[in-house]
């Protein structure tokens, strides 16, 4: 979304009161925790479009009987943040702590807390999960339906999402995890116990983007022999390029138009093929990349890129012009290219509508798509194996390691796809739980 379209939404979400102290649910957490009388701590605040600020604010404490508070040791900026840093993204205050990837040390737990103590280390999904309702129970934990009181995604979808850290109040207001310290409900089940031997930087991505990758190419169905190509090389695309050549892929297509990023992909993951959009169009060289192939494409296509990045005049116009807040262009290149019979994984961040879709290309060559936000704790047991063996290695994505007062600077040079920048990690202050030392200014 852009200008007046986030305005205005944004005033009906005003109007509407979303984002207040309340729960959603009886059995709902509180939104907004309770803050100490005196303690305060440094945290990344949203002041506005392009305006990150490191602000001093009062520490959070426990709120609820189920809560866990976490001195945060590490924790990341995510490209879906850059949504938000772009004030693309409707339901933010100005002074919203961001930050949905961070894990750190058990500081204080609820009463009701029994997997948990004080002095652990663990990781926290970015997604707020109850455990209880149909939706966790199912497996479904990133669309709970007790964590999120918006009631203004259930006008724009006939339900809401689940509620997620630092990811504006459309997603329920709660405060990030770019911080020293953060409070966070339903601590059982949100929170994943790091193995003794397994450093920070081997652990944090189990908090979003490698249960992502993996998301993307479990709703693909990525097994063994399959053709796979994948539009957006940043953290997330890396990381299911990964996963799927663990999964046995047979050939990996990156597709970008930043060649640093792609040259970053062929030293990281020897094997994958790469594609810049810049030197050639999309559709045309993957038909010909894969002419030889049986079904003459690509029998799995993800996204990994998101609403924002329109690649045509015609969209980019109808965005700025309000007339969409979504773009289809990358939509109707994976449904042109991917062959008959193949299958679509949307895990880049949709937030609205779209115009020109190909439906009847979509419909025509019998293709599946599927779509989603991950529900991180479902795959847990898979993936915390998989990353203490060795089989999957997130942290190749790390590029920049910076403090948390240089937060700012890695929002900028993220955003900007500057340095050789793939994936940025802050830290509130050295613990001995620190794999790498913080980059220089």
């Amino acid at each position: 979304m852009t200008g007046r379209l986030v305005e205005g939404v944004d005033a009906l979400m005003n109007k509407m009161n979303v984002g207040s102290e309340g729960t959603r649910a009886e059995c709902g957490p509180t939104v907004a925790a309770k803050t100490h009388p005196e303690a305060k701590m440094h945290a990344v605040s949203w002041m506005g479009k392009k305006n990150m600020q490191v602000k001093e604010v009062p520490r959070p404490m426990v709120t609820d009987p189920a809560d866990v508070l976490l001195r945060v040791t590490n924790t990341a900026i995510c490209g879906s943040d850059l949504h938000l840093y772009l004030h693309g993204m409707p339901g933010l205050k100005s002074g919203d702590v961001l930050g949905h990837e961070f894990m750190g040390v058990v500081e204080e737990v609820g009463e009701s807390v029994t997997k948990l103590k004080r002095g652990e280390r663990v990781l926290v999904a970015f997604d707020i999960a109850c455990g209880q309702c149909f939706f966790c129970n199912h497996g479904y934990q990133s669309s709970c339906d007790h964590t999120n009181p918006s009631k203004v995604q259930e006008v724009m979808y006939g339900q809401a999402a689940g509620g997620f850290f630092g990811y504006s109040h459309l997603t329920g207001g709660y405060q990030g995890g770019q911080a020293e310290y953060v409070r966070v409900p339903y601590g059982d089940i949100n929170c994943l116990k790091v193995p003794e031997g397994l450093s920070d930087h081997e652990a944090l991505f189990l908090t979003d983007i490698l249960p992502t990758a993996w998301h993307a190419c479990e709703m693909g169905e990525v097994h063994e022999g399959d053709v796979v190509a994948i539009w957006g090389a940043g953290p997330v695309g890396i990381l299911t390029a990964h996963c799927a050549q663990h999964r046995g892929a047979r050939r990996v297509i990156m597709i970008d138009s930043v060649q640093d990023r792609l040259d970053f992909v062929k030293a990281k993951l020897p094997g994958v093929e790469t594609l810049n959009f810049k030197d050639k169009e999309t559709v045309s060289a993957i038909q010909e990349m894969t002419a030889n192939e049986p079904g003459r494409g690509p029998d799995v296509v993800i996204e990994a890129a998101g609403f924002h990045y329109s690649k045509s005049w015609l969209h980019a116009i109808e965005q700025t012009l309000q007339l969409e807040t979504d773009t289809a262009d990358m939509l109707n290149e994976m449904i042109t290219a991917v062959r008959k019979g193949g299958r679509i994984s949307i895990v880049g961040v949709y937030i609205g509508f779209v115009n020109h879709l190909n439906i009847g290309a979509f419909m025509e060559k019998q293709l599946t798509m599927r779509g989603g936000q991950t529900p991180c704790q479902r795959y847990w047991p898979t993936l915390l194996p998989k990353v203490q063996a060795g089989e999957l290695k997130p942290s190749l994505v790390i590029t920049h390691v910076l403090p948390l007062e240089q937060a700012p600077k890695g929002y900028q040079i993220f955003n900007d796809k500057k340095d050789g920048c793939i994936k940025v990690v802050l830290q509130p202050a050295p613990t001995e739980a620190v794999a790498m030392a913080p980059a220089s200014s």
